[in-house]
């Protein structure tokens, strides 16, 4: 049975302008990071995508090396864009990377022109489209002159690879430093997508949310769940089955009884919200407008739907805000730390 979208898709998410681009981006984001290779069924994901447009997501996040194995998830969102979204493609944003280890040899990750270029052509062939419309330097290479590197993504513009680019994990200085390069070659920097949530505030500390603002650069906040930490999920511990035990990105050592108080705290404030704890780490990751959209994952499309559900209530109390800082101890889960502290 072909697939046709729900017609009221726009009708109730909310959809913000990222920096000072024309370019508006869902508050609501789907990431394929993890649920889209071989470790779920195909129908699945193809249910999964289903779901996040007819709720107006239309926002698709992928990498180069996401899957697994590497490359999987592009192919199959490709054949999920040829199946079901052919006729849809001028209503999405793709969005693709590349600065993770990808392929054998000295040039298959990092920031050089060379494998930037190379990946981008690879990830365009794997998803079967002309172009993406965003492409980030998935993280900061020490070793590679930054302008090289913001050189590499000029010319994914410039050739029609891309409409825009972006960076991930970057700190606040080298943020700056790779946005004036961008725009001296007049391509401005279009977002920056860092890890971001309540128990995870780098950002902050960084500050790195007004930067961009000053910049005029919009954001994607990834992990806004703490890679699922922040959903009901966790409240008695660890389930079978959960991602902490699939030897994924989720240490279950982050699952410390300490992590599960404050989980549980924040979990009863949210239901005096009316919301999952899930809705409201979402609504926390875009209260202030700091943050442009927040990037979920999914492993079923009940979970896209409800995660969908949190833009219908964004705004928090002083009080609430309190509560939520006195409860959330910050753990120490960010992955990409390295990254962001060259």
């Amino acid at each position: 049975m072909s697939y046709r979208p729900d017609s009221t898709r726009y009708d109730t998410m909310v959809y913000r302008r990222c920096g000072q681009s024309g370019l508006k981006l869902p508050a609501v984001s789907l990431g394929l990071w993890h649920n889209f290779g071989h470790d779920l069924s195909y129908q699945v994901q193809r249910s999964i995508c289903h779901s996040a447009f007819d709720h107006g997501i239309t926002h698709f996040d992928l990498a180069n090396n996401y899957g697994p194995p590497p490359g999987s998830a592009e192919t199959v969102f490709g054949k999920i864009l040829q199946q079901d979204f052919s006729g849809y493609r001028d209503e999405l944003i793709i969005s693709s990377k590349a600065g993770y280890h990808m392929w054998p040899g000295p040039y298959g990750e990092w920031g050089s022109r060379k494998y930037l270029i190379a990946s981008c052509d690879q990830s365009l062939k794997r998803l079967g489209v002309d172009y993406v419309d965003i492409f980030y330097s998935h993280r900061f290479d020490p070793d590679t002159p930054l302008e090289e590197t913001m050189r590499a993504l000029d010319h994914i513009v410039r050739s029609g690879r891309a409409l825009y680019v972006g960076i991930s994990s970057y700190n606040t200085q080298r943020t700056r430093e790779a946005a004036a390069i961008l725009d001296s070659l007049g391509t401005p920097c279009l977002i920056h997508q860092p890890s971001y949530s309540m128990i995870n505030r780098w950002v902050e500390r960084d500050g790195l949310k007004p930067a961009l603002q000053e910049l005029g650069m919009g954001s994607i906040a990834f992990t806004p769940l703490a890679q699922g930490m922040l959903t009901d999920k966790y409240l008695s511990g660890i389930p079978d089955g959960s991602r902490a035990t699939q030897n994924k990105s989720l240490n279950p050592d982050f699952i410390s009884p300490g992590a599960v108080e404050s989980i549980r705290a924040l979990n009863n404030i949210a239901a005096k919200r009316g919301q999952s704890l899930a809705q409201m780490a979402i609504a926390w990751v875009l209260r202030d407008g700091g943050i442009t959209s927040a990037l979920i994952g999914a492993s079923k499309p009940e979970q896209v739907v409800q995660c969908a559900e949190a833009v219908r209530n964004l705004s928090f109390s002083a009080e609430e805000l309190k509560a939520i800082d006195a409860s959330a101890t910050e753990e120490d889960i960010n992955l990409w730390a390295k990254s962001s502290a060259n």
